[in-house]
């Protein structure tokens, strides 16, 4: 009996020292946790707080600079301004503050999330303050950024915030569902990229394949 144990053992034991060596230099990598998601800050270093409110300011200066402000658009018969401009030039009116609506109770960068100008207004315009997309623009040939959204909704209302591979931020278009007409959307999340095109002389933020507005975030 004691010598079947001893050969026991002595069979075992280059397979345990094989396993110990081989666990050692080539360990297992067990899957990855998902990444910590990473919270938009403000010019200041400073977490995006839903309950604050932000002017979207340019990176350019001078003529590249301009913050983001509401406007009347042109030809349109909305009883309220319902156009999201940026100004032409960093040198001159600031813009029209803002405030971020997650779906979570923090702003996180790649989120979903409502824009929605945040000011004082009659009952009649608290919808035309709310940032949407609009239908396809025939002339300029592009989806223009507009107010008469909704919040929480699946409707046209949604953006997120992305890092810029420049520097600042990106602001992207995302249609919670894909029932939506967005000829622009065409990344693997079904987000389209938001930057500016010429207006009736205005510099107006729309929909495009190339040359995203960079921004950055200043708390009022």
């Amino acid at each position: 009996m004691m010598k079947c144990l001893f050969f026991l053992c002595l069979c075992l034991f280059p397979i345990l020292v094989f396993s110990s060596t081989f666990t050692s230099q080539n360990p297992i990598n067990l899957p990855s946790e998902s990444p910590v998601p990473k919270p938009v800050l403000d010019t200041n270093g400073k977490k995006l707080n839903p309950n604050s409110s932000y002017r979207i300011i340019s990176i350019g200066r001078g003529a590249l600079g301009g913050d983001v402000y509401l406007g009347k658009s042109p030809n349109s018969d909305a009883p309220c301004p319902d156009g999201v401009f940026r100004y032409n030039s960093d040198v001159g009116p600031s813009g029209t503050p803002v405030r971020f609506i997650p779906l979570s109770k923090n702003i996180f960068e790649d989120q979903l999330l409502n824009i929605q100008f945040n000011i004082p207004t009659v009952k009649l315009c608290v919808s035309y303050t709310i940032w949407k997309v609009g239908n396809l623009n025939a002339h300029l040939w592009t989806m223009l950024l507009e107010t008469g959204g909704t919040i929480g909704k699946a409707d046209s209302s949604y953006f997120k915030i992305v890092k810029s591979s420049k520097f600042g931020y990106n602001l992207l278009y995302c249609p919670i569902t894909r029932h939506f007409l967005c000829p622009f959307c065409r990344d693997d999340n079904f987000c389209a990229k938001v930057g500016v095109v010429i207006e009736n002389g205005k510099r107006r933020l729309a929909l495009v394949d190339e040359n995203p507005l960079d921004v950055l975030f200043q708390e009022v």
